[in-house]
């Protein structure tokens, strides 16, 4: 077996056995849906075919049958009939959410819950939900529901699975934005394909049942042609087969049912050493294409898996790697009879067809071993078997390792040796037990010298072994004694039995060593490759993967790596082990050609063979995302030439892993990108947004008041010309505070920030931004509670007034006219604790942390108030930057918000204070 395949089994897909038990991970996967409600999608193979009036249609039979049914969200589109449809069901109010002035209405949750129904009917399974909900997506909506055990009717089209969410935009060029993924059909007790003809659908277009007029004939020009409706019509009956296929599988495991049933097609093709294995699958797939039916290729792992060459054992694994990649899925069982393991695999998951390729031995050659071909077809039962020409097909081309295996595998004379000193054992406890024991009985004796040789040894040395306790026992046991001559004819006869008990006792020790030393080699290889991809999953940035990944091919295959990722259109080096290495000029032009070719590239191969490494590229499906350089040249400790074929499957499995998890990191790099730019886009959108306002509102006051002085001042009295110059000094302070925002921001940004810190009296600071405030707060009440003996505390004076100014100027946006704006100071241990209470309406409670978000303004419901959201974030900044802190809330005694600062207390001045008035 490879050993990239020795930890691969057929997961869920258990080929059973022959007692008729059902698949343990059948009845498991059963299990787990116990207690949890059933799905039934009705999945529609476009928009407007019907899937909401049938999932009514449905629901009212239901109704009528006593069942207790409600409408969790059903949306209509103004359409009469499906209206209709509604009457009579019991509906659940939706909940109303309020998201940037609107007011927006979503499934309530918990009121359904709270409900119990049987049966919950939930349109439109991708909706994307409202900010503010519980779950960012629907689906998710209904998997709570599934849990808590209630029954869900949904609706869904076949654009929004996510796994066709490509297929489906190349089919209408157009991309669906909400998709769901596929697990949720998966997931789904039942399916019922939603279709009409294509061009019935367009009547209903045409008759305005879908959209209006002209939303319709755009519709029909762009996404509803014939062409299209009809390839989606083909994605949602497929899809939908492939569901109801792993039911009847899942069906099957769990009843012990024995197949196949051909409700519908699957192909298994058997995979051996052979060369003509690459050209077995090739033909397997194109018959999979006619068959329309899924596919899959199995290896059966027996004991003669170590008898075969390095070069036989690399085939397989490349083999199966192949079937993989044409789509197909690769398994290898462990068994002891080739076809009954096939046999029972196959009526195990269904499998209709088996694929096996001619035998190549000669006629005497299958007499003697047998014929699997023959074998299978005696066994298959209804099942269908093929048999191929074995010559079809170009093979898998040679991987680059190392040829001179003669020398890996030198002849050793330890085993024999060691065979003749247990021979040599036996015939000595025969000497002792021999005035003890019968005869017969000390052929015992020498058959333990054979199977400790068949466990120590192997075949071979076994057999020797064999040979060589016939011939010692006979010699020194058998009369005459001391010659080969047997005079009694019993004797010849136990002599033949025990020859033949010692070689079948060597074959069958032989064998079961064999398997056990197979299932170190998976036990290590698996151990090897766990620990691995355990090492990964806990990896987050890519230096870190960078460096676990060239350790471990460097620790596990003794050899020098270099791995290149790219960087400005080519591949550059990115990690090594050891670290020291360089790499020259030529074995980097050779690394980018295997990066641009997706080739190997370098020592061994066929590009660049003289090369100092050995350049893989890194494959993932979306393509090479790097490359990876093996020096195997000399050194204490390393390998020297090519890889063996065992080494290069190992680095294989490696390779796919690190390939797999850069992916990841660079998918999360992306998305963090996504994610940032995002960001600054709003930022940008809402500064612009910001500016655009709050510069040209003051800027126009400020225009027209001095336009009207500088064009009607003379003809003004002096109460409208102090008017329009009051104004224009307001809007002027205006403008004035909004550009310092904007500059505190960027120092704050920029760490430009400084602290001066000291002991400040907080009164003064107080009465400094209650002062600076006071036209700002003119139409409001202000009172001042400072607790008496508050201590000073260790503050920036200028950045705390800002700070105490911008709280203050939130405050008077917020509350309304003529009520009461209180600043409360009080000590609290070591810190000092400051409140600005208003008497508003209050934070929502969404927004009582994101008040303090750059730009971000709450949404009042009458009215937006003026201002760049700046104030509070420069608040929090300059308040941080000091070692305080400041937080939001609601006031408890009535309705209104309350800032808090807590800043810390000076050090006891007292002394010093003292010395400079002595």
């Amino acid at each position: 077996m490879s050993d990239e395949q020795a930890d691969r089994t057929h997961g869920d897909r258990t080929h059973g056995d022959r007692t008729g038990r059902p698949s343990p991970d059948a009845l498991l996967r059963q299990a787990v849906k116990d207690g949890q409600g059933r799905l039934k999608i009705f999945l529609g193979a476009a928009p407007g075919v019907g899937k909401t009036f049938e999932m009514l249609q449905t629901a009212q039979a239901r109704r009528r049958d006593g069942v207790d049914i409600v409408v969790g969200v059903v949306e209509t589109h103004g359409r009469r009939e499906t209206e209709a449809l509604v009457a009579g069901l019991e509906v659940v109010p939706r909940r109303k959410i309020e998201h940037k002035g609107h007011a927006l209405t979503e499934m309530d949750l918990d009121a359904i819950l709270a409900r119990r129904p049987k049966i919950v009917l939930v349109d439109e399974l991708a909706h994307t939900t409202a900010p503010g909900s519980r779950h960012p997506k629907r689906y998710l909506d209904v998997e709570e529901l599934l849990a808590a055990g209630i029954d869900v009717y949904t609706t869904l089209n076949i654009q929004h699975v996510e796994s066709l969410n490509d297929v489906v935009a190349k089919i209408t060029r157009v991309r669906v934005r909400e998709t769901v993924p596929d697990s949720i059909l998966d997931r789904a007790d039942d399916i019922e394909v939603i279709d009409i003809a294509p061009d019935d659908l367009i009547q209903r277009l045409q008759q305005g049942k879908v959209y209006v007029p002209r939303t319709a004939e755009r519709a029909i020009r762009h996404y509803f042609s014939p062409g299209n409706l009809t390839a989606l019509r083909e994605l949602a009956l497929r899809r939908t087969a492939d569901r109801v296929d792993e039911q009847l599988l899942t069906h099957m495991q769990a009843h012990a049912i024995s197949g196949p049933w051909a409700a519908g097609e699957r192909l298994l093709v058997c995979i051996n050493e052979d060369a003509s294995g690459a050209g077995l699958v090739r033909h397997a797939r194109r018959q999979a294409e006619r068959l329309r039916a899924r596919w899959g290729a199995i290896h059966v792992e027996t004991s003669r898996v170590l008898r075969l060459s390095e070069a036989e054992r690399d085939r397989i694994a490349d083999t199966l790697r192949l079937v993989e990649r044409l789509g197909g899925e690769a398994v290898t069982v462990p068994g002891s009879d080739v076809a009954d393991t096939v046999v029972d695999y196959a009526r195990a998951n269904n499998v209709t067809h088996i694929v096996i390729a001619k035998s190549g031995r000669p006629r005497w050659s299958e007499l003697l071993h047998g014929s699997v071909a023959h074998s299978l077809i005696r066994r298959a039962g209804d099942i269908s078997v093929h048999v191929i020409a074995a010559n079809s097909g170009a093979p898998v081309p040679a991987k680059t390792v190392r040829t001179e295996t003669a020398r890996q595998r030198a002849f050793s004379w330890w085993p024999y040796v060691a065979s003749t000193g247990y021979v040599a054992a036996a015939l000595g406890a025969g000497h002792v037990l021999h005035r003890v024991l019968a005869l017969n009985n000390l052929a015992l004796v020498f058959l333990t010298a054979v199977l400790a040789s068949a466990v120590t040894g192997g075949l071979a040395p076994s057999l020797y072994a064999s040979v060589m306790s016939v011939l010692a026992f006979n010699y020194f046991f058998l009369p005459p004694l001391y010659t080969f001559t047997i005079s009694d004819p019993e004797n010849i006869v136990a002599l033949l039995v025990f020859a033949v008990v010692s070689v079948i006792a060597s074959n069958l020790t032989a064998r079961v060593r064999a398997q056990a030393v197979t299932a170190r080699l998976r036990a290590k290889t698996t151990e090897d490759l766990y620990q691995f991809s355990r090492k990964l999953a806990g990896v987050v940035t890519m230096d870190d993967l960078l460096w676990a990944t060239a350790y471990q091919i460097a620790a596990m295959l003794k050899v020098h790596v270099v791995l290149l990722l790219p960087e400005a259109g080519s591949v550059a080096v990115r990690a090594g082990y050891p670290p020291e290495d360089v790499i020259e000029d030529a074995d980097l032009a050779a690394a980018v050609w295997a990066w641009e070719n997706n080739r190997p590239t370098g020592k061994g191969a066929d590009t660049l063979p003289g090369a100092k490494w050995l350049f893989l590229p890194m494959r993932t499906g979306r393509g090479v995302v790097g490359v990876v350089g093996i020096d195997t040249g000399g050194g204490r400790g390393r390998t020297s030439g090519l890889l063996t074929p065992d080494q290069r499957r190992l680095l294989d499995a490696l390779i796919d892993q690190a390939a797999l998890a850069i992916e990841r990191v660079t998918l999360a790099e992306d998305v963090d990108r996504t994610r940032l730019a995002a960001e600054t886009e709003r930022l940008r959108s809402a500064l612009l947004t910001s500016i655009s306002h709050d510069l040209r509102t003051p800027l126009a006051s400020i225009l027209g008041s001095a336009t009207s002085l500088v064009s009607y001042g003379p003809m003004m009295d002096e109460d409208d010309r102090r008017d329009l110059a009051a104004t224009i000094q307001e809007e002027a302070e205006r403008l004035n505070r909004f550009i310092a925002n904007l500059l505190d921001m960027t120092r704050l940004e920029s760490g430009a920030i400084r602290p001066r810190t000291g002991a400040i009296d907080l009164s003064e600071v107080v009465g400094s931004a209650l002062e600076r405030v006071s036209r700002i707060l003119a139409g409001h009440r202000v009172e001042v509670d400072l607790a008496a003996g508050l201590p000073m505390v260790d503050i920036d004076a200028v950045l705390i007034e800002q700070a105490l100014f911008n709280l203050l100027d939130n405050a008077g946006k917020y509350a309304p006219a003529g009520s009461l704006i209180t600043v409360r100071g009080r000590q609290d241990g070591d810190l000092v604790r400051i409140e600005v209470l208003d008497e508003g309406g209050g934070i929502p409670s969404e927004d009582v942390e994101r008040i303090f978000d750059k730009f971000y303004r709450v949404h009042a419901q009458d009215r937006q108030r003026a201002g760049t959201g700046l104030g509070l974030a420069i608040c929090r900044g300059f308040v941080e930057a000091m070692g305080g802190t400041v937080t939001a809330g609601n006031r408890r005694d009535r309705s209104g918000a309350v800032f808090t600062m807590t800043l810390p207390k000076a050090a006891d001045v007292s002394g010093y204070e003292e010395e400079a008035v002595a």
